[in-house]
């Protein structure tokens, strides 16, 4: 059933002004995360399984369904769009998408279109991502080492990552690195990692493990490292330095004084970012997810298939915001089979 069409402002909508994104809470929405695709050529080990069953292709949207979705919330006042997977650079047809989506871009309504990326498939990509209009592209890289990388992604050669970074910045994209925590795993690679991003220009963020995924709650504790640690040690050796302001998103950062370069730090677990969040998550099956850590979602494809009116369904994302909850409460006692985070994950693709 169709939300009714409001006709009276809430009174964050009066604030924020008639045709600003907002919800219950007054934070105004205009960052979307779209999930593309569930499928991965990287089976990374705190990710997923290494035999894991994607959902039928007859369920995800089509491309064609991802931009009519995605434009209604350009129209709503999104200003940045963020394209995820699993790995969006695998879905057959991708770059079409990027190109019907920079039309946002030509016209103004848009100010970013950027992806997140494992880096397999960007060097063959990396020139008509620019030629879209990306301007940046997040890539997920956890280490430096060949062989700890392999056994990381179960499949993946660093050669081929590193190469697509390289293809990246030739192509004039600025290359923001992403690396989680991996007590066990990964606490050796703080340094190289850092001057290794100093080196090459790239800005970098560490991220905590998250209760999510196929690993069992055992295994998942034993990896959490706290980025506390992380900070501790790189006041050790580097002048930290706070960055005032903030992106409404999870990340905190700060510069260090000897390099420039910009750290990042997620926190899910040991800090609530949730105050200033602006963003909202669409599953390639067109599920609206308006906070991973809750149960809460909402189904778009319905709408977005049973109407034509493109008023239709703005209303029914207006409806969805509203329901947007104050807050996320990431915890590892529900990151057990069947948890609340799991299950949310699941419908949405990673």
């Amino acid at each position: 059933m169709m939300p009714e069409a409001t006709t009276a402002l809430s009174p964050c909508s009066a604030k924020a002004g008639a045709g600003a994104l907002t919800d219950a809470f007054c934070r105004r929405i205009s960052y979307l995360r779209v999930s593309v695709t569930d499928r991965c050529d990287f089976r990374c080990t705190y990710c997923m399984a290494e035999r894991v069953e994607f959902l039928p292709r007859k369920d995800l949207l089509t491309l064609e369904e991802l931009d009519r979705l995605c434009s209604a919330f350009v129209g709503l006042g999104v200003t940045k769009v963020r394209i995820t997977g699993g790995e969006p650079l695998v879905r057959k047809g991708i770059l079409g998408f990027f190109r019907a989506m920079s039309r946002h871009l030509a016209s103004g309504a848009l100010r970013e279109l950027t992806l997140t990326t494992n880096g397999s498939q960007l060097a063959r990509h990396a020139q008509d991502l620019a030629a879209c209009g990306v301007r940046r592209v997040n890539v997920s890289l956890d280490t430096l080492d060949p062989g700890r990388f392999a056994r990381l992604t179960r499949r993946g050669r660093l050669e081929t990552v590193l190469d697509g970074i390289a293809a990246a910045r030739a192509a004039g994209l600025r290359v923001k690195i992403n690396a989680v925590a991996l007590r066990g795993h990964t606490e050796d690679e703080l340094f190289p990692l850092v001057d290794w991003c100093a080196a090459e220009g790239h800005d970098l963020t560490f991220i905590e493990v998250m209760p999510l995924g196929e690993t069992s709650i055992e295994e998942r504790l034993d990896q959490y490292l706290p980025l506390s640690d992380l900070r501790a040690r790189l006041a050790g050796r580097f002048t930290l330095q706070p960055l005032a302001g903030t992106t409404g998103g999870p990340a905190r950062y700060l510069q260090l004084a000897e390099t420039g370069q910009t750290i990042g730090f997620i926190t899910p677990l040991s800090h609530n970012f949730c105050e200033s969040c602006n963003r909202v998550r669409l599953g390639c099956t067109g599920t609206l997810h308006t906070c991973l850590g809750q149960e809460g979602a909402t189904d778009l494809r319905a709408p977005l298939r049973a109407c034509p009116q493109q008023m239709d369904l703005e209303e029914a994302i207006r409806a969805a915001i509203a329901r947007k909850p104050r807050g996320h409460d990431f915890d590892y006692s529900r990151a057990a089979p069947g948890g609340a985070v799991r299950r949310a994950m699941n419908r949405t693709g990673g």
